[in-house]
């Protein structure tokens, strides 16, 4: 009996022995490969791509093509499913693989038209042009890998098919980030609300007063129904949870000139503000040839650097935020459905059928419609929409854009006139270049083909596609954009806020408020000091704004006349006097992120609804209209429209707003307020695709971190008003700081790592340094290379000698 247990045993222990090496040999056929020697087909000479400490390649080779094709063999190997995912999103195509849960979001993206835009463009675009021809090597380097590779863990997962990689899919992926910009589909049907149902007075408190006045429609005759709202409130919902790729949602970014700073160079600092994710959004890699070099942070599927420096020059993006996005409201013809109402006349509406692929179940086939101003985006939920067709106006989709061209030559331009020519190319998504240089050179573009709309139309709102307000007249020139170059004061900033413009027309957006702009000009004007790396450095880490005493100012004097309890009453003296600090060990912004939602609910939502108050929480407009609700003691908003029979007053609400906010933090958090620290309620966890699925989530995601920074906040750790505790949701994608005296010594910190491999070392080991503020260095210099670099690849023409 003994012998048959011992037998047992050890077959168990076999099993498990040769279970664990299975597991072994399948995660090592995953990993990078960084060191040896392999055989690329299509490359003219040997290339060395040398790997630093953090995973980072840098690519030497003897010409362009070899580089790019290099550049795509190494961006896949470390990102291929989060290549795979782009693309699918992008192109509405990721109810394949993720079944019918993701059907809403592949219709709306089959709607957006940014599939069919993207084929269209691939088969007309120069083939000859240096940017197309950087795409081309670069998407053969990513198939030649993933042809020859074993696909990535998710792909096994998931039973994704492997297919090559086309020019269409990453223009698809362009088409993608124009889209991530867009704050239309949340803002624009809310707003129109406010305007038709509520009235003027209730659109005071947004600051409309930069852009043309929106007063309340007379002409209802193209009024929508019920089942119209509701079915534009399920397009605002769906575009707002997209979650498949990270959405873009701020930045800021500064040029000072030598002339303000201690090396007497100009410095360059920047950290786009974009949604966290697993794998990080940027791939750094450092691209080298007889003829250019280039330290460039990369999205997949674009060979060319959004963002990067060399010894000559650098650039850094923000949002420009501008419009540039219509929802126009049409009149369909009650004696045919393939009409609308245009000019004067019945015009037909042109039509194309797609058929979305569904796993584990049919293929869906969706019909959809474009009138003169673009897609009808309410094709894609036909079941919960009413009768009446909106049309989407799109700059991506109204213009040449050829972003490809421009960000080629933006990736080379070392002077100012290179610069700004690289810059006009950028038609949509709108974007803030600032650029500097060695030579002393500093700029900043607002780069976007703006649409010159009929005088007095307010795009904020929905527009009558029966009227003249719908039609543009053209696009200005891209010198009448704002735009400075070596302004006398010696920097430019750039955060979200609304530019002046060049022409002296008020450019429509969705821009930020002023508070986070201004505090990191009043950083930089500081007299008692010339600017330094260490300056931007803390300017990038700031976690101070002006906004909440904006907020609190007017209202601490009447809840102090409505606080009674003595610990709350504490807390209401702790508001009192803090300085708008989000630091991770104050209780201050924990309380008074809770308030701000208390006050905003108890005001708004009993107007709009629950679906349009839900909306008005994603959007930039709420930002605004707080400091001014809170101060207008006369607004229609304070009263509650449930009880008939009386008034509210501002004082009666809040007294709501404020008993909401310590029911809620007592029940979320406990009853002791210390417990209710910012870096406790205040987390940020980096959601890779997979890790909404449990326990996955403990495998592939990383996090959560307590935080301190917030939304609107230099250190913009932030994510929409709502109720705590606060998930981060999006934040400095990267953090660059950039002294021309020397870039070689270039510092910058990616929020998570390098790779998109979950057992592999890069895969999170960037996570720590960059929530405690800290830095690396981005090396650039060849001396430095060759101290950092952990391992080296060969890549060899095939056909020559290769070891596996």
């Amino acid at each position: 009996m003994k012998k048959l247990v011992a037998r047992t045993l050890m077959g168990l222990l076999l099993l498990l022995l040769l279970a664990v090496a299975a597991l072994a040999w399948y995660v090592h056929g995953k990993q990078p490969q960084r060191s040896g020697q392999m055989a690329l087909t299509g490359l003219q000479a040997p290339v060395s791509v040398r790997f630093d400490e953090r995973g980072v390649p840098h690519i030497e080779a003897g010409n362009e093509a070899d580089l790019y094709r290099t550049l795509g063999y190494v961006h896949a190997q470390d990102r291929l499913f989060q290549m795979e995912m782009a693309r699918r999103l992008a192109r509405g195509e990721l109810a394949e693989v993720l079944g019918p849960k993701l059907l809403d979001v592949d219709r709306l993206f089959r709607t957006l038209g940014i599939r069919a835009h993207a084929d269209a463009v691939a088969a007309r675009i120069d083939k000859t042009a240096p940017a197309y021809r950087a795409i081309e090597a670069y998407l053969d380097g990513v198939n030649q890998y993933q042809a020859s590779h074993p696909a990535p863990i998710e792909f096994d997962i998931l039973g994704i098919p492997k297919r090559p990689f086309t020019p269409a899919d990453a223009m698809s992926v362009t088409g993608y980030l124009a889209y991530s910009f867009a704050s239309a589909f949340r803002t624009e049907p809310v707003m129109t609300a406010i305007r038709d149902k509520l009235g003027a007075r209730y659109l005071t408190v947004f600051d409309l007063g930069t852009q043309p006045a929106g007063l309340a429609r007379k002409d209802k005759s193209n009024a929508l129904s019920i089942a119209d709202w509701a079915g534009l409130n399920h397009i605002a919902q769906v575009s707002r949870d997209v979650s498949a790729l990270p959405l873009f949602e701020g930045s800021n970014a500064w040029a000072i000139a030598g002339s303000r700073t201690v090396s007497g160079k100009p410095m360059l600092a920047g950290d786009p503000h974009i949604g966290f994710s697993a794998p990080a959004v940027w791939y750094e890699a450092h691209l080298k040839t007889p003829d250019m070099e280039l330290y460039g942070h990369f999205q997949v599927l674009v060979p060319l650097a959004l963002l990067g420096h060399n010894r000559r020059f650098g650039w850094s993006m923000t949002m420009f935020q501008n419009d540039d996005i219509d929802m126009v409201v049409e009149k369909p013809n009650p004696d045919n459905p393939k009409q609308v109402w245009h000019q004067g006349r019945w015009v037909d509406l042109q039509q194309r059928i797609e058929t979305i692929a569904v796993k584990g179940a049919a293929p869906v086939t969706l019909p959809l419609r474009r009138s003169s101003h673009g897609p009808i985006i309410t094709d894609a939920y036909p079941g919960n929409y009413g009768a009446t067709p909106v049309a989407m106006w799109w700059a991506f989709l109204e213009t040449e854009n050829p972003i490809f061209d421009a960000f080629y030559e933006l990736n080379r331009a070392d002077t100012l006139d290179k610069a700004r020519q690289a810059a006009s190319k950028i038609h949509a998504p709108g974007l803030n270049v600032v650029w500097a240089n060695a030579s002393g050179d500093i700029g900043w573009w607002a780069a976007a083909k703006l649409p010159i709309r009929p005088v007095g139309v307010n795009p904020t709102f929905m527009l009558d596609g029966t009227k003249p307000e719908a039609e543009k007249r053209g696009f200005r020139a891209f010198a009448d954009n704002p735009q400075e170059e070596n302004p006398p004061r010696g920097f430019v900033v750039s955060a979200n806020h609304q530019p002046d413009p060049a022409s002296g027309v008020a450019v429509p957006g969705y821009y930020h408020p002023l508070d986070r702009a201004q505090r990191l000009f009043d950083l930089i004007q500081d007299k008692s000091r010339k600017s330094d790396v260490a300056q931007s450095m803390a300017m990038q880490r700031d976690v101070r704004t002006g906004y909440s005493q904006r907020v609190l100012a007017p209202l601490l004097p009447l809840l102090r006349n409505v606080v009674t309890d003595p610990v709350e009453r504490r807390l209401l003296d702790q508001l009192a006097v803090w300085d708008g600090s989000y630091t991770r060990d104050k209780v201050e912004p924990t309380v008074f992120s809770q308030l701000l939602y208390a006050m905003a609910q108890s005001a708004m939502e009993d107007e709009l609804g629950a679906a349009q108050f839900k909306n008005l929480l994603g959007t930039r407009m709420l930002d605004f209209a707080l400091p001014l609700l809170a101060a207008d003691a006369a607004s229609p908003w304070w009263d509650d429209r449930g009880t008939s029979d009386i008034v509210e007053t501002r004082e009666v609400t809040l007294r709501k707003a404020w008993r909401a906010t310590m029911t809620h933090l007592r029940a979320t958090f406990g009853t002791d307020p210390a417990r209710w620290s910012w870096g406790q309620t205040h987390t940020l966890t980096h959601n890779h695709p997979l890790g909404q699925q449990k326990p996955l989530d403990r495998l592939f995601s990383v996090g959560p971190f307590g935080v301190p920074g917030g939304r609107e906040i230099p250190n913009a750790l932030g994510s929409s008003i709502g109720p705590g505790p606060w998930a981060v949701t999006y934040g400095p994608s990267t953090r660059r700081v950039i002294d021309f005296a020397d870039s070689t010594l270039a510092l910058g910190i990616n929020p998570l790592g390098q790779s998109g491999f979950v057992f592999d070392s890069h895969y999170r080991d960037q996570s720590r340094a960059y929530v405690a503020g800290d830095y690396v260095r981005q090396w650039l210099a060849q001396d430095d290379v060759e101290k950092n670099t952990r391992s080296t690849l060969m890549l060899v023409p095939s056909g020559a000698s290769a070891k596996h």
